[in-house]
Formats: structure tokens, sequence, C-alpha cells
């Protein structure tokens, strides 16, 4: 059994001070994936999670406190892969792949394109991409598990009052479609194959106390391919872990 979290920590720093190392300590995943790092490696304590045991791999944005993502690993993969060969995109720090002897991980933190234009533009171009990408992929790999903060709503059982929302970036009729398109390459959400209830989200506005009004979005997932899809054993959605705007999401599989 593996145990996989993923984390849209919204600025490693904060998280750090905010207890992160504890969270990790206390949950002890096989593999961390991280979202927004915010920071480059020497901006930190590396040693922190090296000390846990895990084999760091960061990827960070080429601007400073900007995106990044990383992989923290128990195992050591046979292969790290930095980026897609796409440097419009390599530059902002939104892919990292890992590489182990019977699956592959992607860390991805797909744009946001909340402040439109330009940058929605760039989501959708990002989006059509990173699909062209995986499908090459799957091709070498076909276990692949795809985690991070993929920043769109799939579903209208994933927002909070999806009639407010049907303009909004994230939960637009064209990056719902996208999402469709993107499973039907060969990928389950793992999270709505083992539970199927409303109100369940992984960010939340800081906004209006959105929290505690459980006003959310479930924008991070857990993308596992249809291969290995009956692996799958549990999955959480640890909303209770307050050390960003996201909370955790754990995948428990069998590979």
């Amino acid at each position: 059994m593996k145990s996989i979290i993923s984390y849209n920590v919204n600025g490693i720093r904060a998280a750090l001070k905010k207890g992160l190392d504890v969270f990790l300590e206390t949950e002890q995943p096989d593999i961390f994936c991280i979202q927004e790092l915010k920071a480059s490696s020497d901006q930190f304590d590396e040693n922190v999670f090296i000390n846990m045991g895990y084999n760091c791999f960061w990827h960070s944005a080429q601007k400073k406190g900007y995106s990044g993502v990383a992989i923290l690993s128990k195992e050591q993969p046979k292969e790290v892969v930095v980026g897609m060969d796409m440097e419009k995109y390599d530059q902002e720090g939104r892919v990292l792949i890992a590489h182990y002897e019977k699956f592959s991980l992607i860390s991805v933190y797909i744009p946001s394109g909340t402040t439109g234009g330009i940058r929605q533009d760039f989501k959708m171009d990002f989006l059509s991409d990173f699909q062209n990408f995986v499908i090459q992929l799957l091709k070498k790999q076909p276990n692949l598990i795809i985690t991070g903060d993929l920043n769109i709503c799939h579903k209208a059982i994933d927002i909070n009052h999806p009639e407010r929302h049907k303009k909004s970036s994230g939960f637009l009729p064209e990056e719902r479609s996208w999402f469709d398109d993107f499973l039907n390459v060969g990928f389950t959400d793992a999270f709505r194959k083992t539970n199927q209830e409303p109100n369940n989200y992984s960010w939340w506005s800081y906004r209006a106390n959105s929290r505690e009004k459980n006003l959310g979005w479930r924008i991070d997932y857990h993308l596992v391919s249809n291969t290995i899809q009956e692996k799958i054993n549990n999955y959480t959605i640890l909303n209770q872990e307050k050390h960003s705007d996201h909370c955790p999401i754990k995948l428990e599989i069998e590979i």
C-alpha cells in the first residue's frame, strides 16, 4: 500500500510556520506532492524533510515567490523529470514527474486564470498542451497518477452554489469540458470513485468566512489511470488541516 498526499501549501515558508512539518511527521505519507511552493529550496530548510526520510525534488518558478511544485518521496524514484520541455510553462514551475518501477507520478499546478484575459488564454493553452504531454507519457508508462491543484471544479457537486459560478474561471464550461475529455483519455477521479457525497471541498476563499461556512471548491485531485484504478483503497480530504487556503488530499493505493 502506498499513501500519496497532495497539498497546495500557498507558500511553503508560511505553511512551515503554521506547522506543516508536524503534519507531515504525523502522516508520514510515502509520497508528498506540493504545489505553490512560492520559494526556491535555498529559501527554507530542506533538512526538515530530509530528516524525515524524504528524497526531495523541487521545481521552483523563475519568478520569485510564485508557483512551483515538488515531490517528496520515501522511495528513490528511478528518474525525475523537471517540466514538460516547454519553456513558457516550465519557467513557472508547473510540472514535475517521478518515474518508479511500477508507476509514474506527476505533481502539477495548473494555472488559475482568475485574472481573466491573457491568463485565462494561457490556462487553456496549458490544458491542451498538458493533455497531449500526458497522452505521450501514457504510451511509455500506462500506470500513471496525476496529483495536484488543477484549478477546475469538474462537476456541479464539486463547488458551492454552482449557479453562482457559471462565469467564474475554474468552473467555465470549456474548462469542465476539457476535464471530461481528459478523463476519457483513460483516467479516474480517485475521490469520486470512493465518495459521491456533496460538500466535499479542498479550497476555500479567505473572504467572508468561506471556510467556516464550507463555501468551498474541490480543485485538488488525484487522477489515476484506469489500468490501476481498481487498486484504489481509500481516499481522504483532510479538511481539518489549516496551513493554507487549500487542504491536503490523501490517496491510498495498492501499488
